[in-house]
């Protein structure tokens, strides 16, 4: 199996936190689908889930999925079509899991330092990625981030991105991030 073919991505949108610290579900943008579908498809991740319980968002993301898989949008578009090819949608990051297999290394990102013990580097996990032979799930949450209840099934949590800069501002939309982080970890630079 190839580097890139091991992971897995999932833009939660629930459970997630608001700027209160409440869990909440969060509204999938359209500008979300499309983008991180194409740095999915930049750095061959295997598969790019979208999950929400939301029966509303769902239809609203499979409305964008046939439109530019099998709608006017196919023909008009076909690198489009490419883009979504590694799109799925779930009603639960858990669901999510199990589909992936037992063995499956779950790996939270956020831009807060969460538990020290579980904090992995953006190189320690390149390695792992490129060594192991274990599926990898890498997660992102919307809104103010993963919830507790999305943490708790993490094995491992991605050090936080850092800037420069003295004032340490950590709050990138979070398709910059998924950028990002598919560039430290499968990029070959």
């Amino acid at each position: 199996m190839n580097l890139e073919s091991k992971l897995s991505i999932a833009l939660v949108h629930y459970p997630v936190v608001d700027k209160a610290g409440d869990k909440v579900a969060t509204n999938v943008t359209n500008f979300d689908v499309h983008d991180i579908a194409r740095a999915a498809q930049v750095y061959a991740v295997e598969k790019y889930f979208i999950i929400t319980p939301m029966k509303e968002q769902l239809m609203f993301v499979s409305r964008i999925l046939d439109h530019w898989r099998v709608g006017f949008g196919a023909k008009f578009n076909p690198m489009r079509k490419t883009a979504l090819d590694p799109v799925c949608t779930a009603e639960s990051l858990e669901g999510v899991i199990n589909s992936l297999g037992p063995e499956v290394c779950v790996v939270g990102t956020s831009a807060r330092n969460l538990i020290k013990d579980k904090t992995i580097s953006f190189n320690k996990l390149r390695e792992d990625i490129k060594v192991s032979a274990r599926p990898y799930l890498l997660l992102f949450g919307t809104g103010f981030g993963l919830h507790e209840d999305a943490i708790n099934l993490c094995e491992k949590i991605l050090e936080p991105i850092t800037g420069v800069g003295p004032k340490d501002y950590r709050h990138l939309s979070v398709r910059s991030a998924v950028s990002i982080c598919l560039d430290r970890l499968l990029g070959s630079w």
